[in-house]
């Protein structure tokens, strides 16, 4: 196996981490994402934010043999020698192009009041459908597993499906539909309790959302398979995207300084512009390897005191390799992208870099 070979991918979400002297910023873009609030009758914005088995063949009966000839046969079976070849398991299989999954309203499960509709037809595959048709500016949905962390997004569509990942997995969810009141208050317009049993562990990961948004018709999932077209597997696919991301696409200081709460990063932008916010580098490479068929979770956390964003992979044979890791021939190994990209030769950054511990892990989308 080759050496140096990048496995799991991060980036920071919207902060600009300091390399070779240069000061360090930081930009919020949780606002987005929030806590559980007790009431239902109204809630602060403030409350919403916190960052094979073998089987064998029925033996033939057949007729007794002639005395001689059972002991003939039986040494003749016991000096034949049959080769068997271990048959091969695929690991992953790689698509010819690219493989996107495309969130459906198909309308066969639904919940809805005068004003919001959940389509829950897919549940099965990881994802709800939202719509709202009501007048309220400013609309937030919680994802709330039972037990779990509280997911909280901003509704952007009016009249239109959009669509909230079930990142927590199996178990009981409850979804609401806020709508703001006045302020920072908010009003619980519809909720639904919801069981959800996965019939692909994997299927949040695969499909876009809000925070990693793509079609089939997106210029990051064509330059994703332009990307994986010579990659042998999931590892070398892993590695290519890593090694054009961090390439082709510098960081963008200007945009850093200047983010608004609820950015959302949009893909095809970053990509014809060459640059981007840590958000952004995140958000790419997790389309190209969702739409190369790769489960992939792009996570929110922080790192120290600061808010980031990074990737984890799911590798057959391996399981989820988690935060930044990268492969040196012996060992799984952490890298940070965007430090990669701006601060190579740094050691202070690589051995920050290299710490788990520097990683704490909040949210997966």
């Amino acid at each position: 196996m080759k050496k140096n070979r990048i496995v799991v991918l991060t980036a920071c979400a919207a902060l600009m981490v300091s390399v070779n002297g240069c000061q360090s910023q930081k930009a919020s873009v949780a606002d987005s994402r929030g806590i559980a609030a007790e009431s239902t009758a109204a809630l602060t914005e403030e409350s919403l934010t916190e960052e094979p088995e073998l089987t064998g063949e029925a033996e033939t009966a057949r007729e007794p043999e002639a005395a001689g000839e059972s002991e003939t046969a039986g040494e003749q079976e016991s000096q034949a020698l049959v080769t068997v070849e271990a048959e091969a398991v695929p690991l992953y299989s790689k698509p010819a192009g690219s493989n996107v999954r495309t969130p459906q309203a198909s309308g066969t499960t639904t919940y809805s009041n005068n004003s919001v509709t959940l389509d829950a037809s897919n549940l099965s595959q990881g994802y709800v459908m939202v719509q709202y048709t009501g007048g309220s500016s400013k609309i937030k949905v919680q994802v709330i597993k039972s037990g779990g962390e509280t997911y909280t997004y901003d509704l952007n569509a009016r009249s239109s499906y959009e669509v909230f990942p079930m990142s927590e997995g199996n178990g009981s969810y409850t979804v609401r539909v806020l709508e703001q009141v006045q302020g920072n208050q908010y009003a619980v317009k519809f909720s639904q309790d919801l069981s959800v049993s996965l019939a692909d562990q994997f299927a949040p990961f695969l499909y876009p959302n809000q925070y990693v948004n793509f079609t089939a018709d997106s210029s990051v999932v064509q330059k994703g398979a332009e990307v994986a077209a010579s990659a042998a597997d999931a590892l070398d696919v892993v590695s290519s995207v890593y090694n054009y991301v961090v390439s082709n696409i510098t960081y963008d200081t200007a945009k850093a300084n200047s983010v608004q709460s609820g950015y959302l990063p949009n893909c095809d932008s970053v990509l014809a512009q060459k640059k981007g916010i840590c958000f952004d580098y995140a958000a790419v490479m997790t389309a190209m390897l969702r739409s190369q068929n790769i489960p992939t979770k792009l996570v929110v956390g922080y790192t120290g005191s600061l808010y980031h964003a990074w990737i984890n992979v799911y590798i057959e044979g391996q399981g989820w390799v988690d935060n930044i890791i990268y492969f040196d021939g012996h060992d799984w190994k952490l890298m940070d992208p965007t430090f990669a990209s701006s601060g190579k030769g740094d050691p202070a950054i690589e051995e920050y870099i290299k710490n788990s511990s520097n990683y704490k892990a909040k949210y997966s989308y």
